[in-house]
């Protein structure tokens, strides 16, 4: 069963003026895309071609791994955002996020912090550890699910996620995502989930 580019769940353009469509076009269409025809040119013939995402990122290392684990990354990636995004989360979550971390203001220090200090490429995420909401960072392709975590939201800091639109400005671009992106309704969705 050959693995296809998930859809993006908005426009390419949706997310403007704060991610600019062509830098939406270049990321999903290009680097997404890519890791869906790698994994499927390496899994061909292969009997793990038939087992789930997940099941294939679980069991595997090496090119298969980063492959699959990077497809899972972006889909995440893409629904933790949304147009007119941002803001602050409610209900359960928030009450969550105050509990774990004191504060929202608290919380995106974390964040921000994970998000700016992760050196060279790769994540920073909202997670639900042993019942507790905590801020972790993962580096290239590597993600929670290794770790028997469960992600709520997730900012991917490869450097093509913003230079488009932010350039070198990677503290910008984490502010942006916090104040104007972040879907705060998938991620208190996926905290109801991992109860």
């Amino acid at each position: 069963m050959a693995f296809t580019l998930p859809p993006l769940p908005y426009d390419v353009a949706a997310l403007e003026p704060y991610l600019t469509k062509e830098n939406i076009e270049l990321h999903y269409l290009k680097h997404h895309n890519a890791y869906v025809v790698n994994l499927n040119k390496l899994l061909e013939g292969k009997p793990e071609a038939n087992k789930t995402l997940e099941e294939i990122i679980l069991s595997s290392d090496g090119g298969v791994f980063n492959n699959a684990a990077q497809i899972w990354n972006h889909t995440f990636y893409w629904n933790s955002m949304k147009p007119k995004g941002g803001g602050e989360p409610s209900g359960a979550l928030a009450a969550a996020i105050t509990k774990d971390f004191g504060s929202l203001a608290k919380f995106k220090e974390e964040f921000t912090a994970a998000a700016s200090t992760q050196f060279g490429s790769g994540w920073a995420w909202l997670v639900v550890d042993g019942g507790k909401l905590k801020v972790t960072k993962t580096s290239n392709a590597d993600l929670p699910l290794k770790y028997k975590q469960t992600p709520l939201l997730t900012i991917d800091v490869w450097e093509h996620a913003y230079y488009p639109s932010f350039k070198n400005l990677r503290p910008k671009y984490i502010e942006t995502f916090l104040a104007s992106l972040a879907n705060w309704d998938f991620a208190a969705e996926n905290l109801s989930k991992a109860k």
